[in-house]
């Protein structure tokens, strides 16, 4: 089929079934009504969160009307991404987005007033038998305690919330609506116009020309707007800072780590079992020249395809019968739900006219989770349903296993299952590949997430780690401070067997995400923990499955450093980031071999 087909041209079994969260709109529509009205009983606990009977009372209410307006959300959101243009589930969409920020803004007063309790009040709730379901709510509030601020001051930090937000959406503007980039050559000779999209596009040609002309068109585009850019991250730094002092943390950092309650040593002990374990990144760059056949390897030689485009055509139905197999070292119970995944109308398989793009796994507690995808026959899309279905199981478990309130796993988390999931994946086909083409192709597939998701993204988040300690000390983030930082961390991460090219040195320029500061950590330490997770499962069989399936079943219900801990890996030592490097060092080995490298 040349076009993309309409939805009604979807067959029912390709489509996800959300009836099984509403009938259908009118069942939407009574517990849309439900939830107004229930909003209107909020208000009469406000002022009487003195006792355990009426603080019980009022978390149960918020529970009841929070889970309503999740429903509510998700399914209205979901029927709107089956085809966007459709006004009646765009409407419901908004109706539901203003019901959530309605009741947000009604049950905003309880945090505050439990907060203004005596101490020694708090703490006969936290041990109150009555509110022993609450407990862990009890403790993360009375935590957050030492950083919460006078009425007064909380209303002023609050109404500069909307100045916070300049930095971001400054460089968001600049970022992908001003920058106007130039035309460059493609592999047929074409002019094209360079946009972010076409950049790694251009990258990943086999014609070396094409990369370079890309790179340096990308980095001199940023290089005439350095300054205006580096005083909008100069003043995100800044605003960092502001809200640490004032909410009195030690550092920004710490502040950021906080909300997650994660020890600082898990930010350090990252870059610093990174640091120790570069060699392994300078024998993979030696490879990678060596593969390409050039004389020197430069930055823009890191995207270029290392073996000829090995052409995998996996249809749905096959990838989930790979997935299936490729998952069995995590038990039958995981198989059997997984199964029931792929066979209940959890998923929304293919592209149809208006569909939302990409892939996501959602859905509202007491009912089973969803999946979107745009599956293509291709082994992106077969990693694709692996990872998604990392996703819903966990939530799955979690869901099964805890109480409403517990059972949201934060984003430290969220990443694990999902990665495992590509890992284990990853695993069986290397195993059972006898096609030195193929195993080759999935190796350097495997061992560039290594570089894109580990090594890159420690070194963003060192970058970010000395930018904020600069600024905290009183020292100068002029254009030439961040460039020569940036610069020079790449010349640390990549070793000798890489040209450094200089315009490297203006990507920080180009990164949203120092606009959400300390954030990027997250995605090394996750796929760390799911790799250190795949080891110990591949070679400890079930007692690592026991422990795993226990973390996937705790959702929010602790800490997520506990949590991990609890199931095996514990984030605030180097081993996990340890176990992870000893994987890559393996695949590094295998591609040696294949290519007769030594």
């Amino acid at each position: 089929m040349n076009t993309v087909p309409k939805r009604s041209e979807i067959a029912p079994e390709h489509r996800w079934k959300l009836e099984d969260l509403f009938a259908d709109a009118s069942a939407w529509n009574k517990e849309y009504a439900e939830a107004k009205e229930q909003l209107k009983s909020v208000e009469k606990f406000q002022g009487k969160l003195n006792d355990p009977a009426q603080l019980k009372a009022c978390f149960e209410l918020e529970d009841e009307l929070s889970l309503h307006v999740e429903r509510l959300y998700v399914y209205a959101n979901m029927k709107h991404h089956e085809d966007t243009a459709e006004p009646e589930f765009q409407a419901l969409s908004d109706k539901s987005k203003k019901l959530s920020v309605e009741a947000g803004e009604a049950l905003s007063f309880i945090t505050p007033e439990v907060l203004s309790l005596p101490d020694e009040k708090l703490e006969s709730f936290i041990s109150s038998p009555d509110l022993a379901k609450y407990r862990h709510t009890l403790q993360e509030m009375k935590r957050q305690k030492a950083h919460i601020l006078s009425k007064n001051e909380e209303a002023l930090l609050a109404q500069a919330g909307n100045i916070s937000q300049a930095p971001n959406t400054i460089f968001s503007m600049l970022n992908n609506a001003d920058l106007k980039f130039p035309k460059v050559k493609n592999e047929q000779g074409e002019e094209v116009e360079l946009s972010q999209g076409r950049y790694i596009q251009f990258l990943e040609s086999k014609n070396r020309t094409v990369r370079s002309e890309a790179f340096k068109a990308m980095y001199d585009t940023y290089g005439k707007l350095k300054n205006t850019i580096a005083s909008t991250l100069n003043a995100n730094v800044t605003k960092n800072i502001f809200y640490a002092r004032a909410r009195k943390y030690p550092s920004a950092l710490e502040m950021s780590l906080y909300g997650d309650n994660i020890p600082k040593s898990v930010y350090t002990n990252l870059i610093d079992t990174i640091h120790k374990h570069l060699p392994l990144m300078y024998r993979y760059m030696n490879l990678r020249k060596k593969l390409l056949g050039v004389d020197e390897l430069h930055m823009y030689d890191l995207f270029a395809p290392l073996v000829d485009e090995f052409k995998m055509d996996i249809t749905f139905e096959e990838a989930k019968k790979t997935v299936q197999e490729s998952l069995k070292p995590l038990g039958e119970d995981y198989s059997r739900t997984l199964a029931e995944g792929f066979g209940g109308g959890w998923i929304d398989i293919y592209e149809n006219e208006g569909k939302r793009s990409g892939a996501y796994s959602w859905g509202a507690y007491g009912t089973h989770p969803y999946v979107l995808l745009n599956h293509k026959d291709n082994l992106n899309s077969m990693f694709t349903l692996t990872h998604e279905m990392g996703h819903a199981l966990h939530s799955y478990y979690s869901d099964g296993s805890q109480d409403y309130r517990d059972a949201q796993y934060t984003i430290f988390l969220a990443e694990v299952a999902s990665t495992l999931n590509e890992a284990l994946l990853m695993d069986y086909m290397l195993n059972k590949s006898v096609d030195p083409k193929e195993k080759m192709y999935l190796l350097t597939y495997y061992a560039d997430q290594f570089r894109t998701t580990v090594f890159r993204q420690t070194m963003f988040a060192e970058f970010e780690k000395i930018i904020h300690e600069k600024a905290e000390a009183g020292e100068s983030l002029t254009p030439q401070d961040l460039s020569k930082i940036y610069y020079d961390l790449n010349v640390l991460y990549y070793g000798k067997d890489m040209v450094v090219d200089k315009d490297i040195e203006m990507e920080w320029a180009r990164i949203p995400h120092f606009y959400t500061s300390f954030y990027v950590y997250k995605y090394a330490t996750g796929f760390s923990a799911a790799t250190s997770f795949s080891k110990q499962i591949l070679e400890e069989g079930q007692p690592a499955v026991d422990r795993y399936l226990g973390f996937l079943k705790s959702g929010g219900s602790d800490y997520s450093i506990n949590i991990l801990k609890k199931a095996g890996v514990d984030m605030s030592t180097p081993e996990p980031i340890e176990q992870a490097m000893s994987v890559f060092e393996s695949l590094i080995e295998q591609m040696e071999q294949l290519t007769a490298v030594k």
